[in-house]
């Protein structure tokens, strides 16, 4: 198997192999927003970021941030070793529908209860996610929802090749 060779941050950058494991659950002031058929359907200075070794920031926004009407709770479910099941919602504006683009955890484990019904988006589903003012990347793949600025440098679990990492 072939490991990564770890990118040295800039400074003013992070390195996702600086990050821990298990992970570890921080508040961030910086300016998130969230569009989706052209309506910000969340913009918050009060979200929590989840940093884990490999992986760019998920970013965890508090339901009051949200205009909630446009996310729809599905049956869908996952489990985290860290922070336990989450559940889903499809956002739909208008004629506009993605499917499983956001998530939360109803019940996290003791180390995550700050993020109880907080909701992390998938970028990659959504026209548009911000911070402060920088449209970020989605982590590679489609299993996980980092998101990758320009002050985070990887190499990024997610894309073909990193499964044993």
């Amino acid at each position: 198997m072939v490991f990564p060779q770890r990118i040295e941050p800039a400074p003013g950058q992070e390195s996702v192999w600086d990050y821990p494991r298990p992970p570890r659950l921080e508040p961030v002031n910086k300016h998130i927003q969230i569009i989706f058929h052209g309506v910000t359907i969340a913009d918050t200075h009060n979200a929590k970021r989840v940093l884990e070794t490999s992986h760019p920031p998920s970013y965890y926004l508090p339901p009051e941030d949200i205009k909630m009407e446009y996310l729809i709770s599905v049956p869908q479910s996952s489990f985290c070793e860290w922070k336990g099941r989450a559940g889903y919602y499809t956002i739909r504006v208008g004629d506009k529908e993605a499917q499983n683009a956001a998530w939360y955890y109803p019940s996290p484990t003791s180390a995550f209860t700050s993020i109880k019904d907080h909701v992390a988006f998938y970028a990659h589903l959504m026209d548009a996610c911000y911070v402060d003012g920088e449209k970020v990347q989605p982590q590679p793949g489609n299993f996980y929802g980092g998101w990758v600025t320009s002050d985070i440098v990887g190499p990024f679990k997610g894309g073909p090749g990193t499964w044993g990492w």
